[in-house]
């Protein structure tokens, strides 16, 4: 096996002072040591296919239908998955690097531990997905979708994403650690020691009602204050008005 997970990110610190201060639990990374892989050479991927102890190195899989696949011990470098059919596919123990393309189909797909770094992807489709002991490291997302998805112990650091879609997921242990959150779909989700902390910006487009389980610092308490007095409805208005 590729993997331990292991308890760190940093996350973990107490909140507040005093004996009553609230902590939220640190997101367990993955800890990934692939064994020796072998070059994958074969012409396409396969539905229901198994891909153990694999590289793939700047292979294009474009357009390729795995449905269902599952990919263990596996390294992807490089590679493009524009349009690539993956729904219900199993990612485990894996590191994704450099991967980059747009509308890929990962629905309902299970990823743990799983890294992946310095990406380049839009319009991917994670809907109904299982996320544990995951770790995105860098790179650019533009308008992920994860609804209805579960997310326990993910770690998004140093990356970027725009309008992510989180409607109606379940995120336990989740951080962002210097990341940029634009535009983000929180509505109908439930948060359980979100760490957003590190999120700057940290910008909501939907589901502001819906952080409670997360923390925040004091500046983007400031920063969110009008759209929390919009979701309450309350007018700010200066006295000399």
């Amino acid at each position: 096996m590729a993997r331990r997970a292991a308890a760190g990110g940093g996350t973990g610190r107490s909140r507040g002072t005093g004996a009553g201060a609230a902590k939220v639990r640190a997101a367990r990374r993955p800890e990934l040591r692939l064994p020796p892989l072998t070059p994958y050479e074969d012409g396409g991927l396969e539905p229901d296919g198994d891909y153990d102890a694999l590289e793939f190195r700047e292979t294009d899989l474009s357009g390729q239908d795995a449905a269902g696949a599952r990919f263990m011990d596996c390294a992807l470098t490089g590679c493009a998955l524009d349009g690539a059919s993956l729904p219900r596919a199993r990612l485990l123990d894996s590191v994704l690097t450099g991967v980059r393309g747009v509308g890929t189909d990962l629905a309902e797909a299970t990823l743990r531990d799983v890294e992946l770094h310095d990406a380049r992807l839009g319009g991917t489709q994670l809907h109904g997905a299982v996320l544990e002991r995951v770790l995105v490291r860098g790179g650019k997302i533009d308008y992920l979708n994860l609804r209805r998805s579960r997310l326990k112990d993910v770690v998004f650091e140093g990356c970027v994403l725009v309008e992510p879609d989180f409607g109606g997921a379940r995120l336990e242990r989740v951080a962002f650690v210097d990341c940029a959150l634009r535009q983000a779909d929180l509505s109908a989700a439930v948060l359980t020691d979100v760490d957003l902390r590190g999120a700057a910006p940290l910008e909501l487009s939907r589901g502001v009602d819906r952080l409670s389980g997360a923390v925040i610092s004091p500046p983007q308490l400031l920063d969110l204050a009008p759209v929390l007095a919009a979701e309450l409805g309350l007018r700010v208005v200066g006295e000399e008005e």
